[in-house]
């Protein structure tokens, strides 16, 4: 079988994973996982959660710029109570 690409498209399915996320991460019910559709098991293990952004080695050293250490090596400023 081929992908519309050309490419082989033949990839085992992750069952292992699927079974690991679903029965014992979730918890879920063998009943209950067997139930669902890939849609809702994707829903349930986060596939449709935002991603947290992440820096770019530009936007770090922007930050760096912006907000420099202080003298002393980037040490936080002592608290005194």
């Amino acid at each position: 079988m081929r992908a519309a690409g050309g490419e082989a498209a033949a990839r085992a399915f992750p069952w292992e994973a699927v079974l690991d996320a679903g029965l014992c991460r979730l918890r879920l019910p063998p009943h209950v996982f067997w139930g669902l559709s890939l849609v809702e098991f994707a829903a349930m293990a986060g596939a449709f959660a935002p991603r947290p952004v992440r820096f770019s080695r530009a936007g770090l050293e922007g930050l760096m710029r912006a907000f420099p250490d202080g003298e002393g090596g980037g040490s936080p400023p002592s608290v005194t109570a």
